[in-house]
């Protein structure tokens, strides 16, 4: 089910008009919603931003959207965006935020006991943008530009977020390209926007809206480093999650990666994009699979015959492709894929079994991102069905992408970019273990067959979803039964391998 958007706002704040600076902050690593992302400070609408007073804004969604914006952005960072707030003792602006975080006041009451009141015109709206589909979690976030009018200075106090800082838009680009941030698309469209504008003003909001996604929501297209595009196409994949991400790299040759939706109006979407990057000069390569599955698969055939492509997979996931898709090339573990007009993006081809027997992931070497397929997600947790999939291979899968020279961000599938690379694997290699340690504490109590240790072993997931539950069960059994940890004695009985 894709999640409905909920409504939230955001200010850029800039100051230093002879050298214009914004004020950013990083999201915290342990958030569901772009966890270790860059971004502005803002969030969702709270029930009494309805009722917070707003001059000079005729427009009833604009007053809402404004109010919280400035209640957000003063919980965040401690500045209070509205005349006369500068004056206010830095002690007694501290203690309403702290207030507010106790929930002891609300921002209506400050404003009152104040005499403050927030002008809508000092808050420029600078575009709309709704988080795309594919997402877990998705906001419709409205964006305003101001300058910051008095001596107030932004504080962060580390939760939600862990750092933040007045940056030049231009070195924050620079931060981009380099691979060292993660930044959402509509951030990177502000930064890029600002570092064109900033020293000119009056061409500020018009530019931010230029494009047309900055105004009516449509981000599906995202390029989260330079030369690598995500585009989420709607597949028949397994819950929670809802589509599958197609992944576009290059420059004026384009590797597109896993075309996964069988729906023909989700490939005229896909169509539309690469239209686009043709109509640029470009031109399409190759089709690359990270493995077979159907929710992977499903627009091949037609991409391929459309553009004159050949398509490329491991040998072991052409083998299960035989007779619905004509696998043209190999590509062999620690095959390097490069771009002649790219020379700084290089992709490491990694034989990742685990998941599926031919299951491929996709190093870049030189920023340090992994494109993971069904390794790792971003919204809920991979499948291992035996007998294609193996647990011990999936452990020593994970375990090879953590061996990597250079890790900085993740991105599967399904669901969003995953910021912190490590973190995330660590998290996965961490829920197997306590899942296994769980499975073997069931039999050690006396479990023994599979009737009796999934309910015992996953008590923490409903009744309807335990088919999918035994499936992993057996192949948590077949590796610690490798491990000579549990013995079989019947197609579905165990005990430990100590017993009688």
């Amino acid at each position: 089910m894709i999640a409905i958007p909920k409504n939230a706002a955001a200010i850029l704040l800039l100051k230093d008009p002879q050298d214009p600076k914004v004020f950013w902050v990083k999201r915290s690593e342990k958030l569901m919603f772009m966890p270790g992302f860059h971004a502005f400070p803002g969030g969702q609408v709270d029930p009494e931003d309805l009722h917070t007073p707003v001059i000079n804004c005729s427009d009833e969604e604009g007053a809402i959207m404004r109010a919280a914006a400035v209640r957000e952005f003063f919980e965040e960072t401690g500045v209070l965006l509205i005349e006369g707030a500068g004056e206010l003792a830095s002690e007694t602006r501290k203690a309403y935020r702290q207030a507010l975080h106790e929930k002891s006041t609300s921002f209506k009451a400050l404003l009152e006991t104040e005499k403050l009141v927030i002008d809508g015109a000092t808050l420029e709206a600078s575009g709309r943008w709704v988080t795309p589909p594919m997402a877990p979690r998705r906001f419709d976030t409205f964006f305003y530009l101001t300058w910051l009018a008095d001596n107030q200075e932004p504080h962060i106090e580390e939760g939600e977020l862990t750092e933040g800082e007045w940056i030049r838009p231009l070195d924050a680009y620079a931060r981009w390209q380099s691979g060292e941030i993660m930044m959402a698309p509509p951030t990177l469209h502000i930064i890029q926007t600002l570092a064109a504008n900033c020293h000119q003003p009056g061409t500020l909001k018009p530019a931010l809206v230029a494009i047309s996604r900055a105004t009516n929501g449509d981000i599906r297209r995202m390029e989260f480093k330079p030369g690598f595009f995500l585009w989420p196409v709607k597949t028949p994949t397994l819950p929670p999650a809802t589509h599958t991400n197609c992944f576009i790299i290059g420059g004026k040759e384009l590797l597109v990666i896993d075309p996964a939706s069988p729906y023909e109006e989700e490939q005229k979407t896909l169509d539309t994009l690469l239209d686009g990057f043709i109509a640029e000069g470009r031109r399409v390569r190759e089709i690359i699979l990270t493995h077979h599955h159907p929710d992977h698969v499903g627009g091949v055939n037609y991409l391929s015959q459309r553009f004159g492509v050949g398509v490329a997979a491991h040998r072991l996931a052409a083998e299960r492709l035989a007779g619905q898709v004509k696998v043209t090339r190999f590509i062999e573990d620690n095959e390097l894929i490069e771009f002649d007009d790219l020379p700084d993006l290089r992709f490491r081809a990694l034989h990742t079994p685990g998941h599926t027997r031919g299951h491929l992931c996709f190093y870049e070497e030189t920023r340090g991102y992994v494109v993971t397929g069904d390794l790792v997600v971003g919204i809920g947790t991979v499948v291992i069905d035996p007998p294609e999939g193996n647990m011990k291979q999936y452990f020593n899968s994970l375990h090879r992408l953590l061996a990597l020279p250079k890790l900085t961000s993740l991105y599967g599938a399904h669901g969003p970019a995953i910021a912190n690379a490590r973190l995330k694997i660590e998290e996965y290699i961490a829920h197997r273990t306590a899942r296994e340690d769980k499975i073997f504490a069931a039999i050690e109590a006396g479990a023994t067959t599979l009737d009796e240790i999934v309910p015992a072993a996953y008590t923490d997931v409903k009744p309807g979803l335990h088919p999918l539950a035994r499936r992993s069960t057996i192949a948590h059994l077949e590796k610690l039964v490798e491990e000579e940890r549990v013995k079989q004695i019947s197609d579905e009985r165990f005990i430990l391998a100590n017993d009688r």
